[in-house]
């Protein structure tokens, strides 16, 4: 069996109501030292559930309450950025595509091999780092935004709009020393240049800039 580092807070959510089930996953999850938490049913996880987790979701279907893609599609809904591997002994065609519809990462049948799952989980894992690293970098954007003052949303707004400093300067009747200072708030939110901290924000949220 492959090893793998643990990916940072990411975690390996398990949803089966077969506890034989959630004890052997959880099991081989943690051997290659990645986080595992079980949960018996859909409502259980979802009771647990906070925007912003990080992980993968390894997800039985046919459960008694809500389903396995009930919770998927409510969580597709909700654009939780988790992807989800259906495992199932019930599988068909209509539940399969159902469940890739939806945005399943990866669909297995019961009884699966081992190291196809592991394999799965890091596959998921590894392309879904890169969303959540961008998720963090906008909510950083948006705390250290909160943090500049009036003036400096201003200054920000027109720099955006590509203005040089003696304009900018002339539009809010500042001095050119005044604006080239105000730009030191490249440092204050974080970024190494202005291109990244305009290019950060409009993708976070363009509206925030001006307003």
């Amino acid at each position: 069996m492959k090893s793998t580092q643990q990916s940072g807070k990411a975690t390996v959510f398990i949803v089966d109501d077969n506890p034989a089930v959630r004890d052997a996953i959880r099991w081989l999850v943690e051997q290659v030292g990645l986080n595992a938490k079980t949960f018996a049913s859909a409502r259980d996880f979802l009771a647990a559930f906070q925007p912003g987790m990080r992980g993968c979701l390894v997800l039985d279907i046919r459960m008694p309450g809500m389903s396995g893609i009930e919770l998927q599609e409510k969580l597709s809904r909700e654009q939780a950025h988790l992807p989800v591997i259906i495992v199932t002994g019930h599988g068909d065609v209509p539940v399969t595509v159902r469940a890739m519809k939806t945005g399943a990462f990866e669909f297995l049948q019961k009884p699966f091999n081992d190291q196809v799952l592991i394999d799965a989980i890091q596959a998921a894992l590894g392309k879904y780092s890169a969303v959540w690293e961008q998720e963090d970098k906008r909510s950083q954007a948006s705390r250290s935004l909160a943090t500049l003052t009036r003036r400096e949303r201003e200054i920000l707004e027109l720099l955006r709009r590509g203005k040089p400093n003696k304009v900018i300067a002339a539009e809010l009747d500042l001095s050119v020393r005044t604006v080239e200072g105000h730009r030191a708030i490249t440092e204050k939110m974080g970024v190494k240049s202005l291109g990244q901290l305009i290019e950060l924000l409009l993708k976070s949220d363009p509206d925030n800039v001006s307003n």
